[in-house]
């Protein structure tokens, strides 16, 4: 989180320790596989990639509920953790942009998932005036999760642009594809490893290019087809954990 002090300096020293002590690194992504050999000092042959992936038989494809878009022509869709990294600051003022500045009164988010920023979260869209147009379900069963994400037109992932998250590879980016949703994230490294065409990419922090991204897909149903039955095929070819679980 920034810090460079006595505590952080035992940090790498105990990390290095562990990697050392280990027979083998196994990593979610290359990025995480070059800190354990760069940073670790394993050797490259005994350092391991074995991705996340989501499940088919979990995230399964169903018919939209219509219910969920509360009378709007179009249902942005977000699953996952209610916390600062997550970045759901970001998806409300894109929300904000949207709705006030833009004037487009057709959209409505539906935002899945608990975590410890929620209540601030719920407090801020009433804030910044779209309340109205954002529902925050908290932690619910699959069948909610999924019937949100299946009515959604669009999925989004405002995780902050930071080392962390540029490292770090999202389910939610992958569950979005599994269900031959497009999304809009930053721009970051890992992201796009998963999605690639599957996604568009805003200005990183930038709400306003969110949002105008948002709407980019929103406007284009062709496009989003297209960009969701790419990410629906990579789950399948290459991404679904069957193909990693062998490793």
């Amino acid at each position: 989180f920034g810090r460079r002090d006595f505590f952080y300096r035992l940090m790498l020293r105990l990390e290095r320790w562990t990697f050392r002590a280990a027979d083998v690194s196994i990593a979610t992504n290359e990025s995480y596989r070059r800190v354990a050999i760069a940073r670790g000092g394993m050797l490259p042959p005994r350092a391991f990639v074995v991705r996340s992936g989501p499940s088919l038989e979990r995230m399964r494809i169903g018919p939209p509920d219509g219910r969920l878009k509360r009378g709007r022509r179009h249902l942005v869709g977000y699953v996952g953790v209610m916390g600062r990294q997550e970045g759901i600051d970001y998806l409300l003022r894109a929300a904000q942009h949207i709705v006030r500045d833009l004037g487009r009164t057709d959209v409505h988010f539906g935002l899945v998932g608990g975590g410890t920023s929620l209540e601030e979260m719920k407090a801020l869209a009433a804030e910044l005036g779209v309340a109205e147009h954002v529902t925050c379900t908290g932690r619910v069963p699959d069948a909610e999760m999924l019937a949100m994400l299946n009515t959604a037109d669009v999925c989004g992932n405002p995780d902050v642009a930071n080392e962390m998250n540029d490292k770090s590879t999202m389910n939610k980016v992958m569950e979005y594809m599994a269900l031959g949703k497009p999304l809009v994230q930053f721009d970051l490294t890992e992201g796009r490893r998963s999605a690639r065409e599957a996604s568009l990419y805003a200005r990183r922090n930038d709400p306003r290019d969110l949002g105008a991204k948002l709407l980019e897909l929103l406007d284009d149903p062709a496009r989003r087809a297209r960009m969701g039955e790419y990410g629906r095929r990579r789950v399948e070819a290459e991404l679904e954990w069957r193909h990693e679980a062998p490793r």
